[in-house]
């Protein structure tokens, strides 16, 4: 198990006091052990069904709780229910895929010098290995450090796969892919290899990729036309344009707005060009409320507990495409 089942509950005490709020077969633990932990994942619903649930995607893992992107995150992601766990992909300077958010290393990595600080494209895989990306969490969350989570490392998106198979779906986005040319065909290559490209996992989804990059999507695209796409827009306070929509159309199943964009309206019209709408990323109980209302498609969440217990009270949604 991640945690002991004290500790837990102190961490859904203090995250449900604060957001107003009120399970992986055959898994090691995050530092390598085994673990007794039973998977709660279940096929996806797609958008050609009668009726489908909102989708919950565990930003970064359940990141409210753990160190993002580490399998402590994750593990306790899918443990709570999540449908999706989200990974951030950088590539190495010798051309692995890992998972981090940040283009550098600063934030949350602790370590020598020379391999844990800085961009990460400048770091061969070797070099972060040696980092640390767990005893930050417990610095900037002393009400919830664990000594469990200290030296943690930075996962590789093969070991991802590696570890939770065909109990998780995975929800990747490329970051800064424009600045490391080859990390589409990088990712479509170990998809393949993973057997997640197969027309199986095609229709349950048990893959969507996410870009704010357009380009980085078409490319994508242009190779593997089947995979669901998601196109990120970066528009906190400032209305979308319908032309925004229309060219999302053109190759992806979704939309990624800021939570603050997302009306009826949007969702309405989105849903008019078979456009699912996952906004970001959502931990107040209100605002999800809301957006539940609106008839949001999905949404990111570091609380992935917190949006299950809303969807539970929430109607299915129909399907808005045949």
């Amino acid at each position: 198990m991640i945690r002991t089942s004290g500790t837990l509950a102190l961490l859904m005490a203090t995250v449900f006091a604060a957001c107003g709020g009120d399970e992986g077969a055959g898994r090691s633990s995050p530092n390598g052990s085994p673990s007794t932990t039973a998977s709660t994942s279940t096929e996806p619903t797609v958008t050609d069904a009668d009726e489908r649930a909102v989708t919950v995607v565990a930003h970064r893992g359940a990141s409210a709780y753990a160190p993002e992107h580490t399998f402590a995150a994750y593990d306790l992601a899918l443990e709570q229910g999540a449908d999706y766990i989200e990974q951030d992909l950088q590539l190495t300077s010798d051309g692995e895929l890992v998972v981090m958010h940040d283009e550098t290393l600063d934030r949350t990595a602790r370590g020598p010098a020379d391999s844990c600080t800085g961009p990460v494209r400048t770091k061969t895989l070797e070099q972060l290995r040696q980092c640390d990306v767990g005893s930050w969490f417990n610095e900037a969350h002393p009400e919830l450090a664990d000594p469990t989570l200290v030296e943690l490392r930075i996962p590789t998106l093969r070991e991802v796969f590696e570890r939770y198979g065909d109990d998780a779906r995975y929800y990747i986005e490329t970051k800064a892919p424009d600045t490391r040319p080859g990390m589409e065909q990088a990712l479509l290559d170990l998809l393949d290899e993973s057997g997640l490209t197969e027309d199986r996992a095609i229709r349950s989804r048990r893959v969507i990729v996410q870009s704010f990059s357009a380009e980085s999507l078409q490319r994508i695209h242009e190779r593997q036309q089947d995979l669901p796409l998601v196109l990120l827009l970066r528009t906190s306070g400032t209305p979308i344009d319908p032309s925004q929509l229309d060219d999302a159309a053109e190759l992806a199943i979704g939309i990624g707005p800021a939570a603050a964009n997302v009306d009826a309206a949007l969702v309405e019209a989105a849903h008019e060009r078979c456009l699912d709408v996952h906004p970001y990323t959502v931990d107040d109980p209100a605002t999800m409320t809301a957006l539940l209302a609106a008839g949001v498609d999905g949404m990111f969440t570091n609380v992935p507990d917190v949006l299950l217990a809303q969807r539970s009270e929430a109607p299915v949604l129909p399907a808005h495409c045949g």
